[in-house]
């Protein structure tokens, strides 16, 4: 029995060339193209006038307003009279202030009970480390010594911003802390007034304002013997522990 198929046609004999030399082919090809380099071309528009020669336009119709002419002048009378404008003028003789040599001024004398002398209150501000007599605050009475007073005074203002200091709570939310520095005048009434404040925050100056305007009434300090204004200063601290 023949075979049917001739040993000598051997299709896959050289299937592995043909496949290196078809991927060679397509990778060369794909390789050139991606070489490929474009340009572009630079296009020319022509923009295209039309010049219109004929320009003439339709001008509307309006109407012609006739205004009536303006009255004539009026005539000039036939009578002119003259009328005199000439008045005398009585001249005011202004006589002269200035003195000569030969003009003798007697001395004013006046006596010195004839001028009243008015007293004129100073509005004197004296610190409180160098006036005479300090304020002295309600319960340091009985101080012996003026440098006692003074320690007491000290005390007390710092005990009344402890017992009435409330944190805002706003401030207290926003941690807000600092040391508000204020100034402030006890005045010849005992009374404190002219209250200065600075500080990091508004919330805080508006309570260390607060605080000292509720100060009681002292007894008010002395210079010369006079009660007078004493300048007061003190720093207030806000913590949160």
């Amino acid at each position: 029995m023949k075979p049917k198929k001739n040993p000598n046609a051997d299709i896959g004999r050289n299937s592995s060339l043909y496949f290196m030399i078809g991927l060679t082919s397509v990778l060369f090809v794909t390789w050139q193209s991606l070489e490929v380099k474009t340009y572009e071309k630079d296009t020319q528009v022509l923009d295209v006038v039309q010049v219109v020669d004929d320009l003439k336009e339709d001008v509307p119709i309006t109407e012609n307003v006739i205004t009536a002419p303006p009255p004539p002048p009026p005539a000039a009378p036939d009578v002119i009279e003259i009328v005199e404008d000439v008045e005398e003028v009585e001249e005011t003789v202004i006589e002269s202030t200035e003195s000569s040599q030969d003009t003798y001024i007697e001395d004013a004398v006046v006596k010195i009970d004839d001028v009243d002398v008015e007293e004129v209150e100073e509005d004197i501000v004296v610190p409180f480390a160098v006036v005479e007599n300090a304020p002295v605050y309600p319960g340091c009475e009985t101080c012996p010594t003026e440098e006692e007073r003074r320690i007491c005074f000290n005390q007390k203002v710092q005990e009344h911003i402890k017992k009435n200091l409330i944190y805002p709570q706003m401030a207290l939310e926003m941690r807000i802390t600092g040391r508000v520095f204020v100034k402030f005048v006890i005045g010849p009434d005992g009374k404190v007034a002219n209250i200065q404040k600075r500080g990091p925050d508004r919330l805080l100056e508006k309570e260390a304002q607060r605080i000292i305007a509720s100060l009681p009434k002292v007894k008010p300090g002395t210079q010369r013997g006079k009660p007078t204004r004493v300048a007061y200063s003190i720093p207030i601290n806000f913590m949160i522990q």
